[in-house]
């Protein structure tokens, strides 16, 4: 019977407002009293009433289908549903929001959560700000500025002096603000949160609540701050990265161009930068191109560069004879950078030819090159290793003697190859660090020892303790530059948020070496050729009489 009911209120619930008998749920009384300021914020949560909740509410979107939502604007009128397509207010997970609240809004509300709330009502109660009668309403937006302190006070918490009230309690983005040790700069104080150093994280909602007593009268009181984080403005003019000065670029001509014009503009707040292209010559001084506006807002924390293009639908003798101008201002002042355009030379075939083959055989090119004519870069380095190997370490209840995992891989196909066939002395902790030191010293100092650092890179690997030894190798490799990373995705994997920028980096720009299933461990297979290129070069014997000679032999014999 209840399945039947629930099928019906959703069905109900399609239409845009349709009257619903709800007389039961009106006579249990309301929740909780809510005092709303017109013209400002508000939300509204289904959560049954406690002193204890750490969440004001909750986004979901599985809410959506088992969410439903009545609204009672007078005594003595049925109820109405609130549709999902009501625009104010809106539904998001488990709240209302209104964006803002209007002085019609007042009246009882009304939620159901299937399994969860069977009835639940409240009572927003709304006043207009202008017949508030104080003049000490506070601020329900904030721009504050990053790494300086300054304080959030709730709006309007001296207007109610007068009454009896309960101390604020705050929540941010739905989560109760609570004092924690990992934040010591943040303080709870006198109805405020005060933030001694400020983080871009500290953008967002903030909701502040508190009782107030009138006699036997007891409502809430809410009011919504929305913070946003700030740079100082920036104290130069744009920077243009490219072209950046004056540059020549070849062109054919008859054939169209693109010209990219890439900026990048300082933090700035109520000012919009902008970029140009526009001809210099001497028909025209400033003869505007053909481009599309690109919206720029240097809103940004530490700034943002900023990519303009301009198009030649066909190249000219004309623009051969042209300066190109890319013109970019803020509110410091502007900044140009001249691109000219030079005739591309016709290239040999032969040129042509010979640079595919050489693109196409760079790798065994360059290994065959190490074998016979390249000296060893090894000598004379005091390091002790050729790779220190890191790798996410398998648990006993998750190994599967069906597949190779990436520990297998670590301790015993590399060392195979690498270490067997190739000589190549590699640093395993489990069998080349003694036990008993400490793990981080240990790591950093098997790092600072070898000359590469193989990092088999997984879903385990990135999620788990093993993104320290990562860590670890980029800055040392930052110290010394002798040493260099080698990535090899052994299982594809996606970037956690809780990555360090460092790490971030390191994964976006360094080469990565990808390990198929289906390889085998021969050298013959691409991957190991890749993982030789990439390892430091050794055990060759330099250049000998007949080694040129041999190293063509096999150039053009056996990778063709």
């Amino acid at each position: 019977m209840f399945t039947f009911c629930w099928t019906l209120l959703l069905f109900i619930k399609g239409a845009e407002v349709r009257e619903f008998n709800l007389t039961g749920c009106l006579h249990k009384g309301p929740g909780r009293i809510y005092h709303a300021i017109t013209d400002e914020e508000f939300i509204l949560e289904c959560v049954l009433p406690s002193q204890q909740r750490t969440h004001m509410y909750n986004n979901s979107f599985l809410y959506k289908s088992k969410m439903l939502w009545f609204w009672q604007q007078k005594d003595g009128e049925p109820p109405k549903v609130i549709s999902n397509e009501s625009t104010n207010p809106t539904q998001e997970g488990n709240a209302l929001w209104f964006r803002p609240i209007g002085i019609n809004a007042a009246g009882v509300y009304i939620c159901m959560i299937r399994e969860e709330i069977p009835c639940l009502s409240n009572i927003i109660k709304v006043q207009a700000k202008n017949n508030a009668n104080c003049s000490d309403n506070g601020r329900n937006e904030l721009s504050l500025l990053i790494e300086k302190g300054h304080s959030i006070s709730c709006p309007g918490i001296y207007c109610y002096n007068h009454l009896q009230r309960s101390p604020v309690t705050w929540y941010k983005n739905g989560i109760r603000v609570m004092l924690q040790e990992i934040r010591p700069s943040l303080k709870l104080k006198d109805d405020k949160i005060h933030l001694l150093k400020i983080y871009e994280q500290d953008a967002g909602i903030y909701v502040c609540d508190y009782v107030l007593f009138d006699n036997s009268i007891q409502w809430t009181m809410r009011r919504v701050v929305r913070v946003k984080i700030i740079a100082q403005n920036t104290v130069h003019t744009p920077n243009i990265l490219a072209p950046s000065g004056v540059k020549t670029l070849e062109v054919e001509v008859g054939k169209p161009l693109k010209m990219e014009c890439k900026v990048y503009f300082g933090f700035e707040r109520n000012f919009l930068p902008m970029i140009t292209w526009y001809r210099d010559n001497k028909e025209s001084k400033s003869e505007p191109l053909l481009q599309k506006p690109t919206r720029i807002h240097a809103e940004e924390i530490g700034g943002k560069p900023f990519v303009h293009v301009a198009t030649l639908t066909e190249v000219t003798e004309r623009d051969l004879n042209s300066n190109f101008i890319c013109f970019a201002q803020n509110s410091v002042g502007n900044s140009t950078g001249v691109l000219k355009l030079k005739r591309k030379k016709r290239v040999l075939v032969g040129l042509l030819l010979g640079s595919a083959f050489v693109y196409h055989y760079w790798i065994e090119i360059v290994l065959m090159y190490r074998n016979y004519l390249a000296k060893d870069e090894t000598i004379g380095d005091c390091k002790e290793f050729d790779a220190f190997v890191s790798y996410a370490k398998q648990d006993s209840f998750e190994s599967d003697s069906t597949f190779l995992n990436e520990e297998q891989f670590a301790l015993e196909v590399l060392p195979e190859v690498l270490e067997n066939k190739y000589g190549y002395k590699l640093c395993l902790l489990e069998r080349d660090i003694l036990p008993g030191g400490a793990y981080t010293d240990d790591i950093v100092t098997a790092i600072q020892q070898s000359r590469r650092a193989i990092i088999i890179l997984s879903p385990r690997y990135v999620n788990g303790p093993s993104i320290f030894e990562l860590q670890a190798a980029v800055n040392c490799a930052l110290e010394d530059n002798m040493i260099k990373l080698i990535l090899i995705k052994y299982k594809s994997f996606q970037e956690p948020e809780s990555l360090p920028p460092i790490v971030k980096k390191a994964l976006n720009i360094l080469p990565v070496v990808t390990w198929k299933s289906s390889n085998s461990n021969s050298p013959n297979k691409r991957f190991w050729k890749y993982m030789r290129y990439h390892m430091p070069v050794k055990n060759t014997t330099g250049l000998g009489k007949n080694s040129l000679k041999f190293f063509f032999q096999r150039l053009f014999s056996g990778y063709q």
